[in-house]
């Protein structure tokens, strides 16, 4: 009974309350798949009200079946949550254990990031008074997207597959057939979702990670330049872990862009705070523009002085 609980969580919050996709498949264009809305877009404000509305139905729907009533700790519910899947054979790199990184900071509003198992991560949505509300809020958030993924939508289905490919196929300039080539952006794409079938969405989005921090890092277009394959550069980096030698060859790339360009990292820098801050306002998901941010720092820590 408690497994079904997750999946009558999600369905419980309204289609408005659904507005605020935390990940989304993209393809090769970059377009959301399933995350257009009719309707005019709504003010920041009421976007922040629906979101904080969204969020709690799910935390107190969550404890409810899990706890019953009450005031619910969603830090502790958030762990649980994790813990509770890996009692039930999922598969989880690391094990079950939910981090948590606070910014550095004086004064408010305070910041906080939590990493779920696998990579995901997801941010404080709300201005934070203290660094306990900044934790709470990010809690928050992650409990509702961890939820929500549990929901058999959510799940990587060859009828979810015909769409997504049919949705990209609508922005993508191409033949019918490039999505039967590998070796096309098209194709790419669907590999990439039929390797997949059966995951959830933010189980991809972790992977799709990697292919754009490849992408934004110039090492796809270096693979293509020795004539690999994208079949065999799909093959090799969708069993890659996202790892510290990873984002220590990607600083090294970018150090040597910066003895080219004197400046190009700070630009960089500057646009992953950006990213950041909006997909944190927002409630998505946005561990893309944090390890951005975070190889860049990397960078710079090894850049001489001057």
């Amino acid at each position: 009974m408690a497994n079904r609980s997750y999946h009558n969580s999600a369905p419980s919050t309204s289609r408005q309350h659904q507005a605020p996709k935390v990940t989304g498949v993209m393809g090769p264009r970059g377009r959301g798949a399933g995350q257009r809305h009719p309707g005019a877009p709504m003010s920041d404000q009421k976007a922040k009200t629906v979101l904080k509305e969204a969020v709690d139905a799910v935390v107190n729907s969550f404890a409810k079946h899990t706890q019953g009533y009450g005031r619910v700790n969603v830090v502790e519910a958030l762990q649980e949550f994790w813990q509770m899947k890996a009692s039930r054979g999922a598969e989880l790199k690391g094990g079950p254990l939910v981090i948590y990184e606070s910014v550095p900071s004086s004064c408010p509003p305070y910041v906080c990031f939590v990493t779920l198992p696998g990579g995901s991560c997801f941010a404080s949505f709300q201005n934070c008074p203290t660094k306990a509300e900044a934790r709470r809020s990010a809690a928050k958030i992650a409990l509702m997207n961890s939820v929500f993924n549990e929901h058999p939508s959510r799940k990587i289905t060859d009828d979810f597959i015909n769409k997504a490919v049919t949705d990209a196929k609508s922005s993508f300039q191409g033949s019918p057939e490039d999505e039967n080539d590998p070796n096309t952006s098209l194709g790419a794409f669907r590999f990439m979702l039929e390797a997949n079938r059966s995951k959830s969405m933010l189980e991809f989005q972790e992977l799709m990670t990697v292919f754009q921090l490849l992408h934004w890092n110039g090492s796809l277009k270096a693979m293509r330049e020795r004539d690999c394959s994208r079949q065999e550069v799909l093959a090799h980096y969708s069993h890659r872990n996202l790892d510290d030698d990873m984002r220590s060859q990607m600083a090294l790339d970018w150090i040597s862009r910066e003895q080219e360009i004197v400046g190009i990292i700070a630009e960089e820098l500057q646009r992953a705070d950006d990213e950041i801050e909006t997909a944190r306002l927002a409630g998505r998901e946005l561990r893309f523009p944090k390890e951005k941010k975070d190889i860049l720092m990397l960078a710079c820590s090894q850049l001489g002085p001057g």
